[in-house]
């Protein structure tokens, strides 16, 4: 008979998820995660069956987090331009105001693992391109109602969002809010309806 578990997964990927994103998937050991999660180590391979598994687990909830706050971010009031200079801004302060600037845990997994993990790319590129739609739709909102040109092609420009949303949560790492504001409206100067 086995025994019931004495743990709240949902927090346990949490917590998981929280140390992925600050020392990377090569770094985090089975042990620091026991640690930092409060599971023992076979307890916590009997609940998720690997390492991997657990932090694939953890990408799957960090999307989630995202997916929620993009919805908030993208419905935000205003015209296209400034709704995305606002959500732009926002997640640049809050890289910002982290203790320690780590970026996205997406961004930093295509870097770390991508490129010799086919099946982790393939998650990841999906994961990508669900933040290009986001772009795309709040775009072309903007060109039903008439604040975004309306020969702007949507997905062009949401690719090119999508992109500069990747170099800034980078760049926080090293750099401050002047410049990052900076990139955020020249990247925005094709909204231009005039």
């Amino acid at each position: 008979m086995s025994r019931p578990r004495k743990f709240d997964e949902d927090d346990v990927v949490e917590r998981a998820m929280e140390e992925f994103w600050t020392n990377g998937y090569a770094a985090t050991s089975p042990a620091r995660l026991a640690e930092a999660t409060g599971v023992a180590k076979g307890s916590l391979y009997n609940a998720f069956s690997s390492k991997r598994a657990l932090f694939e687990r953890c990408l799957d909830k960090y999307q989630q987090q995202i997916a929620k706050l993009a919805e908030g971010l993208m419905d935000h009031p205003g015209t296209t331009r400034e709704c995305l200079r606002d959500a732009l801004r926002a997640v640049v302060d809050s890289d910002l105001a982290q203790v320690r600037r780590r970026g996205c845990l997406i961004g930093n997994t295509a870097v770390e693992l991508a490129g010799d993990d086919p099946d982790l790319a393939r998650k990841i590129r999906k994961m990508q391109s669900e933040s290009t739609a986001w772009f795309a739709r709040r775009v072309e909102r903007g060109q039903r109602e008439g604040d975004v040109r309306p020969d702007l092609d949507a997905t062009a420009f949401a690719e090119q969002m999508a992109t500069t949303l990747a170099g800034l949560r980078v760049m926080a790492v090293t750099h401050e809010a002047e410049s990052l504001y900076r990139v955020i409206d020249m990247a925005l100067a094709a909204l231009q309806t005039s």
